[in-house]
């Protein structure tokens, strides 16, 4: 367990108050300075932090140990989103025709083909009915979820409705897939209701209701509707850290580059993109809700060096909450010499809290860091982690 051999407050309060712009931190220093929170975090912590440029550790604890990652598991699930799907890449939702047009006129039914876009509302899907340029459909609207499996949580539930996720998945969802202070009952369908409503309300005929099939894989496609770049994607799921944004994400890396649309077929491409790196994970889901995930510090920091030197590197960094500003690090250290100068991905469960990302120093120095602590009360670990990056912020 956690050991409460914390500094004294006035101390602390002192520390949290360093400007910028305070003196640089020698290597031997910096070591000490770590070595003093680490200490009190158990044998179930790590810690590894190394210079990009030229690749010099700076601190090494227990580097191989493998460890819970938590929400420290986006870092995987986002990197090899952006390298596989691109980030300019987009995931387009389309309508597609099973049927002869005729004068405007559809003689058959109209599918509502599903991308698997997390980001996917009904002003978008209604948006697609002023693309299509028909006047009647005489058959039915309906919902194409096929891209994803059916199962709408997580492999913390066994795929049964997860609330941690904060939404349903599924290859066709609108609005996460609540509905109300509920849940859709069949978000597909919904979907498909939206553009049916919205046909209508142009004038547009509509022999049939609302549902959910399959398309023809050859149906002729009349209209898209794209969802944001994939490097807009990343930054929504890391900033906040959105469980959600993950679990769709890894959905959709197996139905494109995998054995099909499961969140297996996803972890499945993601351990083989990290491999490339060099860094090997055990992937159990795309969040890091699963306490069977693991990694450790020294694999996090490798991702961190690669991306950061990689052609997508502004891409990925900008997807990191700003220390002091943005996202889950919004109010942490902003009285600290790491405000501004570090971004990060925290990763948190009930005895899990772990903090990751990079720092330009004072004197301009690229830094990665990864901190892992199991087992452990998270707000004590918070303010070790917190001192330890004001650390990094401050290396000469």
């Amino acid at each position: 367990m956690f050991r409460r051999r914390l500094i004294p407050a006035l101390l602390l309060a002192v520390l949290l108050v360093l400007p910028s712009s305070a003196s640089a931190l020698a290597p031997a220093k910096l070591t000490a300075a770590l070595n003093a929170q680490m200490r009190q975090a158990g044998s179930s912590s790590a810690a590894y932090v190394m210079e990009l440029n030229g690749d010099d550790v700076l601190y090494s604890l227990r580097p191989d140990q493998a460890l819970m990652p938590a929400s420290v598991n986006k870092l995987f699930t986002t990197a090899t989103a952006l390298r596989r799907f691109g980030a300019a890449g987009t995931l387009d939702t389309s309508v597609v025709a099973d049927g002869e047009i005729d004068a405007g006129v559809l003689n058959g039914d109209l599918y509502l083909k599903g991308a698997g876009d997390p980001t996917l509302t009904s002003i978008r899907v209604a948006a697609l009915a002023d693309k299509l340029d028909i006047t009647r459909v005489k058959g039915k609207v309906l919902g194409d979820e096929s891209i994803l499996d059916a199962l709408r949580g997580s492999a913390v539930t066994g795929g049964r409705l997860d609330p941690e996720i904060g939404g349903q998945l599924g290859g066709l969802v609108t609005a996460r897939g609540y509905a109300g202070s509920g849940w859709q009952k069949r978000p597909a369908a919904v979907a498909a209701d939206a553009l049916r409503s919205a046909l209508v309300k142009r004038g547009i005929k509509v022999s049939g209701k609302a549902g959910v099939g399959v398309a023809p894989q050859d149906a002729p496609e009349l209209a898209t509707s794209a969802s944001p770049t994939i490097s807009e994607i990343i930054q929504r799921t890391n900033v906040p850290s959105d469980n959600y944004y993950a679990e769709t994400l890894l959905k959709d890396l197996g139905a494109a580059y995998g054995d099909g649309g499961s969140t297996k077929a996803g972890a499945q491409v993601v351990e083989d993109e990290m491999a490339d790196l060099d860094v090997r994970p055990t992937i159990v889901d795309g969040s890091g809700l699963s306490r069977g995930d693991r990694t450790n510090v020294r694999q996090v920091v490798t991702l961190l060096a690669a991306m950061a030197g990689g052609e997508d590197s502004s891409a990925y960094l900008g997807s990191l909450a700003v220390v002091g500003r943005s996202g889950t690090l919004q109010y942490r250290m902003r009285s600290t010499p790491a405000r501004d100068r570090c971004r990060g991905k925290t990763g948190t469960l009930h005895d899990v809290s772990n903090l990751a990302g990079i720092c330009t120093t004072a004197s301009g120095k690229q830094v990665a860091f990864a901190i892992l602590m199991n087992y452990v009360n998270p707000s004590s670990a918070h303010v070790l982690q917190d001192r330890m990056v004001a650390a990094i912020a401050r290396v000469g």
